[in-house]
């Protein structure tokens, strides 16, 4: 196991009801800003419950955050910020919200003359406003972890810091229920993929980080496609289980002392950046790509996982890693995403220019062994064909 520091300090109010527990959090002298998207939690009763939580506090409003949160709309934010005197931030939403949270949060106090630099130039956040977070989809793990995504002119590059991570987060399994089956479809793709990202790397003997990874892809699978039946609408004990395991999958710990891998996200942000493709569809269609150009260089793990996760039994290992790599795109089809590029309306034609996005953006040694060049990540965005 590599060396590391594990520290989370994120409380977690999970459960029915617990959106109460924000008075409790914020200091009631914080000038809050609630931020959230398009209005959603105004018809899902997220809005109301949040409103009476703060009856103590003086708080406004700034909406319109988009999936893959915008640069410019994020902004727009600095404004109410300065005019208000706003110093804690309440995100409530999905993990867009969330990242869109941290990035006005570094940008309320960064001291440099274009807070882009955040982004584009990865200068460091030395200071930030505290936030808070109400989940109300369970994806990204964003509630508890200090990284984040902005889109910026079809650039979607992420940034990350300690001082960004949410004080405390609201789990509520019961304000998933009103989520479309694409939301869940998505969530649970990308919480998938969240551990797969630091799991399907090479063993470094991280024993409690591989069966914590791998109890969390058993969930996910066994959850995720009952969540779409309709027979389970209700069933909030499929939502918090899924909740719980999208949060679990990028909160730091599942990769804390192993080497991880993150090329499948590296790529599908070109994807989402240029289409506008959802994030998750994006890595549904990368992921096997990935597995299969990479099977060589991750084939223990790969084994291990087929063995562990789809419990196969062939003698044969490599027969072990194709099926794997198979019942691995099963379901991802059965959560409705799409596996191919075909699927979602790109071509040959499109791979050139990705390939370039990935070079502007330094792209150029992905992977947990820093070997996926612009040639490496071209065949395997030719796979994905």
């Amino acid at each position: 196991m590599l060396n590391f520091s594990f520290h989370n300090p994120t409380k977690i109010h999970f459960g029915d009801g617990q959106i109460k527990m924000i008075a409790n959090e914020i200091p009631t002298n914080a000038n809050v800003l609630v931020i959230y998207g398009g209005g959603s939690i105004k018809h899902n009763g997220v809005y109301e419950q949040v409103v009476n939580a703060l009856t103590e506090h003086t708080w406004c409003e700034f909406s319109g955050i988009e999936p893959n949160p915008s640069y410019d709309t994020l902004m727009k934010a600095q404004a109410i910020i300065a005019e208000k005197n706003i110093d804690y931030l309440l995100a409530v939403g999905g993990g867009s919200v969330v990242d869109g949270a941290k990035f006005i949060a570094a940008a309320a106090l960064y001291e440099g003359d274009d807070s882009w630099d955040i982004l584009a130039k990865q200068m460091p956040v030395k200071k930030a406003l505290p936030i808070g977070a109400v989940l109300t989809l369970p994806a990204t793990g964003s509630e508890s972890n200090g990284g984040s995504v902005v889109t910026r002119d079809g650039n979607k590059l992420p940034f990350g810091s300690p001082l960004v991570r949410p004080q405390f987060a609201v789990l509520d399994p019961k304000v998933t229920l009103s989520l479309s089956d694409r939301q869940i479809s998505n969530g649970v793709v990308d919480a998938f993929i969240h551990i797969m990202e630091q799991y399907l790397t090479y063993s470094v003997n991280g024993k409690v980080q591989d069966r914590f990874a791998e109890g969390l892809l058993l969930t996910l699978i066994e959850e995720g496609p009952k969540a779409l039946l309709a027979e389970n609408k209700e069933d909030l004990e499929i939502r918090a289980n899924i909740m719980w395991s999208a949060t679990m999958a990028l909160n730091g710990l599942i990769g804390a002392g192993v080497p991880q891998d993150w090329s499948t996200h590296m790529i599908g942000h070109e994807l989402t950046g240029a289409f506008g493709i959802d994030h998750a569809r994006t890595l549904s269609i990368i992921l096997p790509a990935v597995m299969k150009v990479k099977r060589n260089e991750k084939h223990d793990k790969l084994v291990q996982f087929a063995e562990r996760v789809w419990h196969l039994t062939d003698q044969d290992e490599a027969v072990k890693v194709s099926k794997a790599i198979a019942l691995t795109e099963d379901f991802f089809q059965r959560m409705k995403v799409p596996t191919r590029l075909s699927e979602v309306g790109l071509s040959k034609d499109n791979i050139e220019g990705i390939v370039q996005k990935l070079e502007l953006h330094g792209m150029t040694q992905l992977g947990e062994n820093r070997d996926i060049t612009l040639a490496v990540s071209q065949q395997i965005l030719e796979l994905a064909l």
